[in-house]
């Protein structure tokens, strides 16, 4: 069931027109997935559907299709998929009269399935936060160009139909002079059956391009979507190329054979009157091209996820038709902020919550670059409406959108169209106080949320393996350092947040919670998980960046295994830890000699940013003489003297420098 493996995934960025068409009501969804490898075993391209004498095997095939899914609803222990895979096994009985259209069905379904799997790759590597594969970029540029040639065949056809009509015309106009010549009927005839031949293979292609077309397009807007939602992570550090350009690219082309079929369908109009499926084609048509010019408004360049009123801000919206816009009028696009739950109604809201400063901009494009985009340079929101919080909700819990809308016409089409977009979430705060908090709440929806969800719905509690993926992400991203967090990081981190100081547990599977994360302050503290995290990325991305970098900073580590490590080394053995009582602290730990002439271990009071602003950490150490080795057992002389100030000369003025020396008090 490999096809179906790699399917899976991608089920939730199709358009539900393009599910409905890829699993009809014949052979629904359900049957694909419970029966995946049955079905991939056999061998459906191996039977030609116009060769009557293989209907018995396409029977024996659905009857035990039939017969496996009535055993997969026996075993399920769901009522309700039970009684629901039971009618889907009767209805199958549809296919006993003609069971090639079975074999028929489920091989397009399969061939469909590969062609959409072309166009969007898995990424190899770590997966993403929430375990979702995230759609690699493929320009779609094979699939285009069988597209391109289609249209090229069609448009031959046509001039094929057109000197075969001529040519008609002409012998008919000769066989007026030429009374019973039978040679001349002979080729007229011929003429006649050439010509019906080329009109049936005209609508058949037409018929093929706009199927083709329908299934580039899904794949373009799934690459979208997926753009989309590599930006969504992006908040979280996870790798994001935004170059928008292949996917322009790709629209364009999109929309260029779609006004070619159109052209082409109109004609056959023209030539033949309304010819079956005439209509079916033309209304296909018409919306895939809705789809495509609705979906080509994107957010190119964010706002940013936590917005204070009374400040400016900016965000860029990017058109990726904008050279297919029709001249004219400008085209204003509009901003507005919305709630939540206006997000999930999907329609512009007629009340307003929030007051939005500069919030017009013009679609202007740049003929150097071939980008069509609206830029928000000075926008800011005076004023916010919030909702009536329940029980222990924050205001800064409370997740609002931009919303940008305008109404366009692209080139060759009659009417207008009304489109919009919607940014990633974002919190309105009043005070900076609140922006760490506000970050908790962005961090949380970025890194858990799943694809194409209900706006902006994310789980309560989630796995504290993937919590680790996130925290390791993000610290990496923040600090701009290649080395992420390490298994004994991620313990301590496990035993802090969940108050169990077990050291041998696996925490893996416990679920943590939004409660726990940024609600809940630490036990014996005054400030939540969150916000000592976040004061640890802080000070190493302003103070610690080349020391954790080169691995000299253990960093989080507990009480308890820091004595395991440590108890055995000799006096002067120290590391580098993070606080665990204070927000944004290092702290010192090292083995010292006890009153008793043994040993014992001692933590030096943590260092902040403050501290570390008027002598950094290397000079520190250099300074404290009752440390010499960094953990495990390297000079700390040799390790950190890069870290080390040189000393000042005399000053010009005659004032002798001084410096700041740390000196530990046992």
């Amino acid at each position: 069931m490999a096809l179906w493996a790699q399917m899976t995934p991608q089920l939730q960025f199709l358009p539900t027109q393009i599910l409905n068409e890829l699993y009809p009501d014949t052979f629904p969804l359900d049957v694909r997935h419970y029966l995946a490898s049955w079905i991939e075993e056999q061998r459906w391209e191996n039977f030609d559907v116009d060769n009557m004498e293989q209907e018995p095997q396409a029977r024996r095939l659905l009857d035990q299709m039939v017969r496996l899914l009535q055993e997969v609803a026996q075993h399920n222990p769901n009522v309700v998929e039970r009684v629901k895979l039971q009618h889907i096994s009767r209805n199958l009985s549809v296919f006993q009269q003609q069971p090639m259209q079975l074999v028929r069905t489920v091989r397009d379904i399969l061939r469909k399935e590969r062609h959409l799997l072309t166009q969007v790759q898995i990424p190899q590597g770590p997966p993403a936060t929430n375990g979702t594969p995230q759609p690699a970029r493929e320009d779609g540029k094979t699939d285009v160009d069988n597209l391109v040639l289609k249209v090229l065949e069609i448009q031959n056809c046509r001039q094929t139909l057109h000197q075969l009509q001529e040519d008609l015309n002409w012998e008919k106009q000769e066989m007026e002079s030429i009374q019973g010549i039978c040679e001349l009927q002979n080729r007229i005839q011929q003429l006649e059956y050439n010509y019906s031949v080329c009109a049936k293979k005209r609508m058949q292609l037409l018929q093929e391009a706009v199927c083709a077309l329908e299934l580039c397009q899904a794949s373009l807007i799934l690459r979208i979507k997926s753009w989309r939602w590599e930006q969504h992570r992006a908040t979280i550090g996870v790798q994001f190329d935004d170059n928008l350009g292949p996917l322009q690219t790709w629209c364009e082309q999109l929309l260029g054979v779609n006004s070619n079929l159109r052209q082409e369908l109109m004609l056959v109009k023209r030539d033949h009157g309304v010819v079956e499926q005439f209509h079916t084609l033309q209304e296909s048509l018409a919306h895939v091209l809705q789809t495509l010019i609705k979906n080509s408004l994107v957010v190119d360049k964010q706002p940013p996820q936590v917005i204070k009123t009374q400040s400016k801000f900016s965000t860029t919206v990017r058109y990726l038709l904008g050279e297919k816009m029709a001249p004219g009028k400008p085209v204003l696009l509009k901003a507005q902020i919305i709630t939540e739950a206006q997000a999930r109604q999907g329609v512009v809201p007629n009340e307003n919550v929030g007051e939005l400063i500069n919030s017009t901009a013009i679609l202007e494009h740049n003929t150097a670059s071939k980008n069509t985009c609206a830029t928000f340079r000075n926008m800011s929101i005076r004023k916010i409406k919030r909702a009536d919080r329940k029980g222990s909700e924050s205001v800064t819990e409370e997740k609002f959108a931009l919303l940008f809308t305008t109404e366009l016409t692209i080139t060759g089409c009659e009417s207008p169209y009304s489109i919009q977009a919607i940014s990633l979430p974002v919190v309105v705060i009043v005070h900076g106080s609140q922006e760490i908090n506000a970050m908790a709440t962005i961090i949380w929806d970025c890194a858990f949320s799943e694809p194409d969800r209900v706006p902006f719905i994310v789980p309560e509690r989630v796995p504290w393996k993937q919590m680790c993926e996130a925290l390791s992400s993000k610290f990496m991203s923040e600090v701009q350092t290649q080395r992420c967090l390490d298994r004994y990081n991620f313990h301590f981190l496990a035993q802090k947040i969940f108050d169990q100081p077990d050291i041998t547990e696996d925490f893996s599977n416990m679920p943590v919670s939004w409660a726990q994360f940024n609600k809940e302050v630490l036990p014996g503290r005054t400030f939540t998980f969150w916000q000592w995290f976040e004061g640890v990325m802080d000070l190493t991305k302003k103070c610690l960046r080349d020391y954790w970098s080169e691995g000299l900073i253990f960093g989080f580590i507990g009480k308890q295994h820091l004595h395991v490590i440590l108890q055995n080394k000799p006096n002067g053995t120290f590391l580098l830890r993070f606080s665990d009582s204070e927000i944004g602290g290092i702290t010192i730990a090292y083995v010292g000699p006890s009153d008793n002439g043994g040993r014992k271990i001692q933590n030096i009071q943590p260092f902040t940013k403050k501290d570390l602003d008027s002598a950094g950490l290397g000079d520190r150490i250099r300074d404290i003489n009752c440390i010499t080795h960094v953990y495990p057992d390297l000079p700390k002389n040799e390790v950190f003297k890069k870290f080390f100030t040189v000393p000042s000369p005399p000053n010009p003025d005659g004032y002798l420098p001084f410096k700041l020396t740390t000196v530990v008090n046992p």
